[in-house]
């Protein structure tokens, strides 16, 4: 099996996660460009303005980065051609089966990466002839499964014979290396480069992140089968509340309205601040080279600290 740096050709098996309205251009640029693999998250785009992206990350990067597409999106077409057209190499996709598209990512020479919460799931990709998979855990914000990634990762390792790639729960150099003892090739991360000087969000949701510690989390949307995890705030809190009083989905979905672009404009209180509950590890704001420079040497330390041990 090649290794996963080998197949995308990035320096470092660390993938900055796709998170929706957080994700842009300068933050794929940066963690690419500092040696892992940078995602544009597509999610709530426009082809227009998936484009756009796409296009200043290309000023900023000469190396290879991904485009992540949510496949329940109404312009998933649209989205797969602009990937295309514009010569993206690499997509990580979510919510969903890429069944519709591997003709085409295949016949432009697209590495395509599901990001998946089973073992089950796992093998249904790998059947489809995708790169690699990345297993997340329910530790992970924004939208999860089930599974927490311990469990869930040696299962996925287990059941298929391509790269799998850990993601949920993971923020420095000991989470990677337990990630690498469970059989992964590398490791996705969202929350912990939210407090990078280049993720393109403001200063307070920084802060926000940095001063959370780990019971700060919640977990909406289990009642309509598609939870979400977030940092607790008033508008989290309200709707908390509202599923346990069995209020109308309609009546939940007003109250989460936009939320994900409210957040991503500094407002911490009505907007969802999509994070994990390894965000209570992280607490410094630095740049992406420095992130990764650290868990890489972090990393390096704990595996040679642990053959002392053993």
């Amino acid at each position: 099996m090649k290794k996963i740096t080998e197949i995308l050709g990035i320096q470092y098996p660390i993938f900055q996660g796709a998170m929706a309205q957080v994700s842009k251009h300068q933050l794929a640029a940066a963690v690419s460009n500092a040696g892992g693999l940078g995602i544009i998250a597509a999610g709530g785009m426009s082809e227009e303005q998936l484009r756009e992206e796409i296009i200043n990350c290309k000023k900023l990067t000469d190396k290879p980065f991904a485009v992540n597409i949510m496949l329940m999106a109404p312009n998933v077409p649209d989205m797969v051609k602009v990937v295309i057209e514009e010569g993206v190499k690499i997509v990580t996709t979510g919510a969903g089966t890429p069944k519709n598209y591997m003709e085409a990512f295949k016949a432009a020479d697209v590495k395509v990466i599901p990001v998946i919460p089973s073992a089950k799931l796992a093998k249904k990709m790998e059947a489809l002839g995708v790169d690699a998979v990345v297993a997340e855990g329910s530790e992970a914000g924004g939208h999860i499964g089930e599974l927490s990634t311990m469990v869930l990762l040696p299962q996925v390792v287990e059941a298929v014979n391509i790269p799998v790639i850990a993601a949920g729960g993971i923020a420095n150099g000991k989470g990677m290396a337990a990630a690498y003892a469970l059989g992964a090739q590398g490791v996705q991360m969202g929350t912990a480069f939210m407090l990078a000087e280049e993720c393109p969000i403001p200063q307070n949701v920084k802060e926000f992140v940095a001063n959370a510690e780990e019971m700060d989390t919640a977990v909406t949307g289990r009642n309509g089968g598609a939870p979400v995890r977030s940092l607790k705030n008033k508008m989290i809190n309200q709707y908390v509340q509202w599923e346990k009083e069995n209020m109308p989905r309609e009546q939940l979905e007003e109250l989460t309205m936009g939320s994900a672009r409210k957040a991503a404009a500094g407002d911490i209180e009505n907007g969802s601040v999509m994070a994990g509950q390894v965000s209570g590890l992280i607490s410094q704001i630095k740049p992406a080279k420095q992130i990764i420079a650290g868990i890489m040497t972090d990393t390096e330390q704990t595996i040679k600290g642990l053959s002392l041990v053993f």
